[in-house]
């Protein structure tokens, strides 16, 4: 008979828990923008239950003693995504050796911060597309997710898949430098060994594979024009990460590299900056989205210089930054699927909104480049039934500006409030 007091006190504890997680809450948005439709709704309820939106309706009176989040003076939007990060790594510098300056341990606390200067600037979600060493990018989600850290939600590459000596590696070392193990674990050298290499990376947390197919801006001896993978290799990275009800995304610079890419099967292009006609047709073609990081090139320039950048990377910086630009204009005008991601980590992080008046100015609606970081970064990362919009069933990720982003889109370098989960944190 002692035991029923103890249950049942277990039970009501259990239940005061619940009750607690339940709790009701309101956002009164004076002007909520609608990224699934395109448009802007003024003076909109949004119910909260939880850490997601149980519905979005025109406001009215609350009943007394229900909790309000007042941003009726506010624009609200869907909590923003970048497509393109690197937060688990160090930030670019004037050194090919800065990844090897690094233990583990100043990469996890350095991943820490970046996380949180990510979401203070209202990015609710990222995808991370990879890290030097392998893993970190995992962990520091984990850590997100189990609320050690605050950042916004991740989906991670566990590494680079690349060549030896190629767009991924450590590169510009004397040849006598050893680089370690832990950040080779995605070298491949044929199409067998990326089987393996995408394997080890899924049973070791990665959610998508990141292809290196040409050589880099950033990374010593490769040239960003030059092929680096086989279309071969890229169709058993993607055919593996089919079996794991995933993708492939590809980093790739030259046209040829990225026509190899999308005729292998990957799901998207990073950076895609030297792009021709035909690679633009077969994008859309095959439905792929592009990720175009058109801001970069005048970070790496005005930093660059003032630093003392290695030539080689200015060069190839100068040769790929116009052009990049160009291919993005006639992509947006042949309609090709288009993600915001800005390559967060050559530049410092929580600057990622920096990118959206380049979109604009390059050939975008202010509407279409908030749809690049909301609607269409979630339906590339098959998240659509999470983030994205502010809907019911979704996450609970808002951000609030003073002004109204569809006439200066620059206010969303400068967020007011941010909502991940039904949690203003800003």
């Amino acid at each position: 008979m002692k035991k029923y007091p103890c249950t049942l006190a277990v039970l009501f504890c259990a239940l005061l828990s619940v009750s607690a997680l339940a709790e009701t809450r309101y956002v009164r948005a004076g002007h909520l923008i609608d990224t699934a439709s395109g448009t802007v709704l003024t003076d909109q309820l949004v119910q909260l239950e939880n850490d997601r939106v149980a519905s979005v309706v025109p406001f009215h009176a609350l009943v007394a003693g229900e909790t309000l989040i007042d941003w009726s003076a506010y624009y609200v939007l869907p909590g923003l995504i970048d497509m393109h990060t690197h937060l688990a790594d160090n930030e670019s510098s004037n050194t090919n050796a800065e990844p090897l300056l690094h233990s583990a341990a100043d990469i996890a606390l350095l991943g820490a911060k970046h996380a949180h200067d990510t979401l203070y600037a209202g990015f609710t979600s990222v995808r991370d597309v990879g890290t030097y060493r392998a893993f970190t990018d995992v962990a520091l989600r984990n850590a997100i997710d189990a609320g050690y850290v605050q950042g916004p939600r991740m989906v991670v590459a566990g590494a680079y898949l690349t060549v030896p000596g190629g767009g991924g590696e450590v590169t510009g070392m004397a040849p006598d430098v050893g680089i370690p193990a832990e950040m080779r674990v995605g070298v491949i050298t044929s199409p067998e060994d990326m089987t393996i290499k995408a394997r080890t990376l899924f049973q070791h947390g990665a959610n998508f594979l990141k292809l290196i197919a040409t050589g880099a801006v950033l990374a010593a001896g490769t040239e960003p024009g030059a092929p680096e993978l086989t279309e071969a290799e890229v169709r058993a990275a993607v055919y593996e990460a089919a079996k794991h009800n995933s993708y492939a995304t590809a980093h790739a610079h030259g046209a040829e590299g990225i026509k190899i890419a999308l005729r292998g099967g990957v799901r998207s292009i990073e950076h895609a900056s030297l792009i021709d006609d035909e690679g633009i047709a077969l994008a859309k073609a095959k439905g792929a989205w592009l990720v175009m990081d058109i801001y970069n090139g005048d970070y790496i320039n005005e930093v660059g210089k003032r630093d003392g950048w290695l030539e080689e990377i200015m060069r190839k910086n100068r040769d790929t930054t116009d052009a990049q630009r160009a291919g993005f204009r006639k992509a947006v005008k042949a309609g090709v699927k288009l993600a915001f991601g800005t390559d967060a980590g050559v530049y410092p992080h929580g600057l990622n909104a920096r990118q959206f008046p380049y979109m604009v100015r390059f050939g975008m609606t202010p509407m279409q480049a908030i749809q690049s970081a909301t609607t269409s970064a979630a339906a590339l990362m098959h998240k659509s039934a999470d983030v994205g919009v502010i809907a019911a069933g979704h996450f609970a990720d808002m951000v609030a500006v003073m002004t109204d982003p569809l006439q200066d889109i620059s206010v969303l370098s400068h967020i007011s409030h941010v909502m991940k989960g039904g949690q203003i944190v800003r």
